[in-house]
C-alpha cells in the first residue's frame, strides 16, 4: 500500500525534470495532494489562479509525468481549498501497480533525474572521450576505469553523466547498492555521525553506509579542501571501495591536482580515467537545444536556437534556462516563441545583466592600466619587479573574481603557458600580503572598484 504522500513525491520527482525550474517552484511544488478518486489524482492549488495556470500549462505535463510511475492514473484534477467540501470519499493509501520510474521513497536507494541519460546527452568533440568512459562503466561497474574522475566547468554536463551511468545502472543491475552523494553531504553526515553522543554507533554506520555500497557516486568533491578529518575518512572509504573492485565515480570542477587535498588523495583520484568535459562548440550547443526542445515538446526554429547558441559560449545550464525563459515569456504574454522582436523582448533584462558579467580580459585590461604596464608584459614570461607583483595581484583578483568558472590550468594558459602550481602560489601570496599589507590590501582594493566601476 502506498500513501498520497509517497505517490506525489514520485511524481514530483519525474515532473522536476521536465518543466523550468522557475515554473516547478512557483506553480507544481505549491500544489498538495488530496487523494485518489478511482484512476484520478486530486491536487489542491492555493488559488483559483494558480490552478488556472497549471490546468491551461502543465497539467498535461503532469499526467505524461505520473503515467511514468503509475501508469493506472490517468487522471489529474485540480482544484481549490473552496471545492474541497465537493470532492467526496477519496483514498488516502492505495495499492496501485507500479511503473518504471517509480522510487521507494525512504529507502537507502540513490534517486536520478529520469531525464539525464545517455540517450539524450548530446555528445560532441568537448566531451566524447568523458561520455564514451561513463557508458563503459555504467555496462560493466566496477570492472574497468575505475576511479572515474569526470572534471570540468559549472554546467557542461557533468552531474547529467554521473545521473545517466545511475539510471543505466538501476535499471540493469537492480541488485546493485548504489549511492549519489555530494561532497558536502558526505561532509555534513560524517560531522553529525562525530557530533551524535546519543548514539554510540553513529560513526560505525555512517561508515558501513558508504563502505558497503557497490557504486558510490560524490559530487563536487573539490569541498574536500581544508577538511582534513573527511580527507581522512574518505580515504579509508575509498580504499575499502577500490580494494574490493567497487566502482568509485567523482566529479569536481577542477582536476585532482588542483584540489587543495592529502597527496595521497590526489593520487588515489587519479589511479584510474581522469576525463575532462569543455565547453562544447557552436554546432554541439545548438544540437542540446534542440534535443531539449523535442524533450519538451517546444516549436523553436532553428534561428532562436542559434541566437541562444551564439549568446551562451560555456554554460549549458544557463543556455537552457534562456530558452526557457523565451518559452515561459511567449505563454504567458500569447506570443511566438519563433518572433525575433518577443525573442528580444524576452531576454532583454538578461541582455542587462549580461553588460555586467566580467571575464579575464576586464580583469587584465584593468590591472595594465592601473599600474601602467602592458598586457604582453604582464602575462608574458618578463620577471623584473614591476612586472611580477602587478602580474600576481592580477592573478589573484581573477581567481577572486571568476571562481570555479575559470579553472587553474586555463588561467596558467593564459599567463604564457604557466604550470597551475605557479598561478596557485601567486593567488596565494597575494592573499596572505593583503592581510599583512595595507599597500598591497590597497591597490587590489583601488583595482577591484575599477573592474566594477567600468
Amino acid at each position: 500500500m502506498l500513501k498520497i504522500n509517497q505517490i506525489w513525491k514520485n511524481i514530483l520527482l519525474e515532473t522536476e525534470a521536465k518543466v523550468s525550474t522557475l515554473a516547478y517552484d512557483l506553480y507544481i511544488n505549491s500544489l498538495e495532494p488530496v487523494g485518489i478518486y478511482h484512476d484520478r489524482l486530486i491536487l489542491v492549488a492555493e488559488t483559483r489562479a494558480l490552478k488556472n495556470i497549471v490546468d491551461n500549462n502543465y497539467k498535461d505535463v503532469l499526467k505524461k509525468c505520473m503515467a511514468v510511475v503509475f501508469p493506472s492514473l490517468i487522471d489529474v484534477e485540480i482544484i481549490t481549498e473552496d471545492d474541497l467540501p465537493n470532492v467526496g470519499s477519496v483514498e488516502k493509501e492505495v495499492n496501485i501497480p507500479l511503473g518504471k520510474g517509480f522510487v521507494p521513497i525512504g529507502e537507502e536507494r540513490a534517486t536520478f533525474v529520469s531525464q539525464y541519460t545517455f540517450d539524450n546527452f548530446v555528445v560532441g568533440k568537448s566531451n566524447e572521450y568523458a561520455a564514451a568512459v561513463a557508458r563503459a562503466i555504467a555496462e560493466n561497474p566496477g570492472t574497468r576505469y575505475n576511479p572515474l574522475f569526470l572534471w570540468g566547468g559549472v554546467g557542461l554536463g557533468k552531474t547529467h553523466l554521473m545521473h545517466a551511468i545511475g539510471n543505466y545502472i538501476q535499471r540493469t543491475f537492480p541488485e546493485k547498492r548504489i549511492m549519489y552523494v555530494t561532497c558536502e553531504q558526505f561532509v555534513n553526515e560524517f560531522i553529525e555521525s562525530l557530533h551524535d553522543t546519543k548514539n554510540p554507533n553513529a560513526i560505525k554506520n555512517f561508515r558501513a553506509k558508504y563502505r558497503k555500497l557497490d557504486i558510490l557516486m560524490m559530487d563536487d568533491v573539490q569541498f574536500l579542501a581544508k577538511k582534513e578529518g573527511t580527507q581522512e575518512e574518505m580515504f579509508h572509504t575509498f580504499n575499502e571501495l577500490y580494494l574490493s573492485d567497487r566502482q568509485i565515480i567523482l566529479s569536481s570542477d577542477r582536476p585532482p591536482k588542483e584540489i587543495q587535498i592529502e597527496e595521497r588523495l590526489k593520487t588515489r583520484f587519479g589511479t584510474g580515467v581522469i576525463a575532462d568535459i569543455q565547453p562544447p562548440n557552436l554546432e554541439t550547443r545548438i544540437a542540446i537545444l534542440q534535443k531539449k526542445c523535442n524533450a519538451k515538446g517546444y516549436n523553436v526554429n532553428i534561428k532562436v536556437l542559434t541566437l541562444i547558441a551564439e549568446k551562451i559560449t560555456t554554460n549549458i545550464r544557463e543556455m537552457e534556462g534562456m530558452l526557457n525563459r523565451i518559452i515561459s515569456y511567449s505563454t504567458l504574454v500569447g506570443g511566438d516563441p519563433n518572433d525575433i522582436n518577443m525573442v528580444n523582448e524576452a531576454l532583454k533584462d538578461y541582455e542587462d545583466s549580461s553588460n555586467d558579467i566580467i571575464d579575464i580580459e576586464q580583469i587584465v585590461a584593468a590591472t595594465c592600466e592601473y599600474f601602467r604596464v602592458k598586457k604582453e608584459d604582464l602575462v608574458g614570461k618578463k620577471k623584473t619587479k614591476d612586472i611580477v607583483i602587478p602580474r600576481q595581484i592580477c592573478i589573484y583578483l581573477i581567481c577572486d573574481i571568476l571562481g570555479q568558472s575559470m579553472p587553474l590550468v586555463s588561467i596558467g594558459d593564459y599567463f604564457g603557458k604557466r604550470d597551475h602550481t605557479t598561478i596557485m602560489h601567486a593567488r596565494d601570496k597575494i592573499s596572505e600580503e593583503c592581510k599583512n599589507s595595507d599597500v598591497i590590501a590597497s591597490q587590489v582594493k583601488d583595482i577591484r572598484d575599477k573592474i566594477y566601476n567600468r
